[in-house]
């Protein structure tokens, strides 16, 4: 991140990519699956600045920040602060009741967090500034990923499919994000050698590439975890996404260098005993604990989201159907 001083344009970049992607997804699904009259789930103006804003707008901070603090601060330093994610997330999971308050899904939080902070504590350098800017991203991913649950498990807004979830999202993450990156990285980033005033156009080419290789990454990412957060909740998605930071941590001490001493392998066991808990947790007691709309029936709960059909598709699909009987019912005997 340090050769590249500018996460917000990055970032921004990024979205765009998913909007392309997520819109070019979208066509092919509808010519794939032979109902080119009807469309994919597209909300109305009203609803969207309602339900789809608020989410953005907390999803664009949260990403924008994150990608700012790797000016400032260690990898591992940012895993160790991002960890206290999990704690936002119970918390508005339970102020938004999509969790039923449990004493041992405290427990689980509590020995996940605890264990990411022995595994990292003091293998990195602390910087205040990188420090409060991911500790604000993980406020808001709180926010972030109760707030999508919402969208993705809500029937009426037509959104479960994490396609159309991702298509609506970039709009409004591109415009909160964008204010941020006007007035932070504009003029630096117009006077830069690295693009607007390059020198060589085989790297300003290589630059993009990269650039745009990343939104890739970060669509299918995205995807993964749009994916996983339909069928289950927030929470266990963020105690899913443990893995990932622990396998960060490992590159980041392979990569660079970082050493991790006893204290922070009592720590990373005291993590797996946290993923450990609440999966024998969820395999013992049921989704109980989760409260979300009922999706689609158990033989559908097998199929992959990525070929649902949205609502309005499904209701055009009968329509049609039954137009065709009636005209069969109808046609003159031979």
């Amino acid at each position: 991140m340090q050769s590249f001083a500018f996460p917000l344009f990055m970032t921004l970049l990024h979205l765009l990519v998913i909007f392309v992607l997520s819109g070019l997804a979208r066509r092919c699904f509808r010519r794939c699956c032979h109902s080119a009259a009807a469309g994919r789930a597209l909300l109305p103006w009203p609803a969207y600045l309602r339900q789809v804003a608020p989410t953005a707008l907390s999803t664009a901070l949260d990403v924008g920040l994150s990608n700012w603090s790797f000016l400032y601060i260690t990898v591992s330093l940012y895993t160790m602060t991002k960890s206290s994610a999990v704690l936002f997330i119970l918390l508005f999971s339970l102020v938004f009741k999509l969790e039923e308050p449990r004493a041992a899904l405290v427990l689980v939080v509590l020995l996940i967090a605890g264990g990411l902070f022995l595994f990292t504590y003091k293998a990195t350098q602390f910087d205040t500034e990188g420090f409060a800017m991911v500790l604000g991203a993980s406020f808001l991913g709180g926010v972030r990923w109760t707030r999508t649950q919402i969208l993705l498990q809500k029937d009426e807004l037509g959104l479960q499919n994490p396609i159309d979830t991702m298509f609506h999202l970039q709009p409004a993450m591109f415009l909160s994000l964008f204010p941020l990156f006007a007035v932070f990285e504009g003029l630096p980033l117009s006077a830069s050698e690295k693009l607007f005033r390059f020198q060589e156009g085989r790297l300003l080419l290589e630059l993009l590439g990269k650039l745009a290789l990343g939104g890739v990454l970060a669509f299918g990412l995205g995807f993964s975890e749009f994916l996983l957060v339909s069928r289950t909740s927030s929470l266990t998605f963020s105690i899913s996404g443990i893995f990932k930071e622990v396998f960060t941590l490992f590159l980041a001490a392979h990569l660079m260098g970082d050493q991790l001493s006893p204290l922070n392998w009592l720590g990373f066991v005291v993590c797996l005993l946290g993923i450990s808990l609440h999966v024998s947790l969820k395999a013992l007691g049921g989704p109980s604990g989760t409260k979300h709309p009922q999706g689609p029936g158990s033989a559908a709960d097998l199929e992959l989201l990525l070929l649902l059909d949205s609502p309005q598709e499904e209701e055009e699909e009968e329509e049609k159907q039954e137009e065709e009987e009636e005209e069969a019912g109808n046609a003159p005997l031979h």
